[in-house]
């Protein structure tokens, strides 16, 4: 199947937000149906607190594929198509599902310290609960503090939306326009009131959890752009750029992009000219916005993130 492309060069459905949205509908799906034979894949899968009886470490990673009702579920991925598709474009595959999955495992640890707050403050001392009348065990009570959702990584993408575009209007409810920067500070103080003071059963702080991580991820990459490998990446290109250039004089890259490689090693020095062009726009992007690029700089980026 041929991929589809915008207007603009970007991909309309990229490969992680499509593979994202298929496994959480499977997911949804696959809830319902191992319901008929008394399996809840919610309380396997879900996020349960750390001293629970029925936690499990994996559970950090699977909760973000589990939902509680169809509007839970529609609503994530709604917003993961509409924030993911641009960032996925942007970043490229590998870099957009590190920062998801950081984002949903970091909401998830701060929704399990905030419960551990909550447990050490006020229930550790008690045995028993009692819910409306009902007496429960202590583990029986923990155990109901399940959480389920991509929310806490959505919330990530949103806040990585609003740093990278923060002038690009957002129409809340599909009819208000707010500038991006706008909308993700009006969600993340409203979350924290409402995790402040709100009885609505919804985790706030994982989703502030979420924006968090994210937030420290993209301010990593701001002052590592090439990663963990950028000091051992620059002295290759050194040395790269030092080889060719004794054995014979190039054309500067630009001049020369569109032409046949007369052999490897020019093949390789092209190749190495064009992950440092790639580089640079990504720094720029990340520094100042994708609004800040010239069109050349947008159709080299378009073109070779296909």
């Amino acid at each position: 199947m041929n991929e589809q492309y915008s207007p603009t060069g970007f991909k309309v459905l990229p490969t992680v937000v499509k593979n994202l949205l298929i496994i959480n509908a499977l997911m949804f799906l696959a809830t319902f149906t191992f319901q008929r034979f008394n399996i809840d894949l919610s309380n396997i899968l879900g996020l349960h607190f750390f001293k629970a009886s029925d936690f499990r470490i994996y559970q950090f990673v699977t909760y973000m594929f589990m939902h509680a009702n169809f509007g839970h579920l529609f609503f994530n991925m709604f917003a993961l198509w509409m924030f993911g598709n641009t960032l996925e474009n942007i970043w490229g595959s590998k870099r957009f599902l590190l920062f998801y999955m950081v984002c949903g495992i970091g909401a998830g640890l701060c929704q399990e310290l905030v419960q551990y707050i909550q447990y050490a403050t006020s229930l550790s001392q008690y045995g028993t609960v009692n819910l409306g009348g009902q007496i429960v065990t202590m583990d029986a009570y923990l155990n109901m503090m399940n959480t389920v959702g991509a929310s806490g990584a959505i919330y990530g993408l949103l806040l990585a939306f609003g740093m990278m575009f923060p002038d690009s209007r957002i129409y809340l409810y599909f009819l208000l326009p707010i500038k991006a920067k706008w909308f993700v500070i009006a969600y993340a103080v409203i979350e924290l009131i409402t995790g402040l003071t709100g009885f609505d059963n919804v985790a706030h702080f994982a989703h502030l959890g979420g924006m968090l991580f994210g937030l420290l991820l993209i301010l990593y990459w701001r002052k590592n752009p090439a990663g963990p490998n950028k000091n051992f990446r620059k002295l290759k290109d050194i040395f790269q750029s030092w080889k060719q250039r004794s054995r014979t004089k190039y054309t500067p890259y630009t001049e020369v992009k569109d032409e046949v490689p007369r052999s490897d090693e020019e093949y390789n020095y092209q190749r190495a000219q064009k992950e440092r062009d790639v580089d640079a726009i990504l720094d720029k992007v990340a520094k100042n916005g994708y609004d800040s690029l010239t069109d050349e700089e947008k159709e080299f980026l378009f073109k070779n993130s296909k």
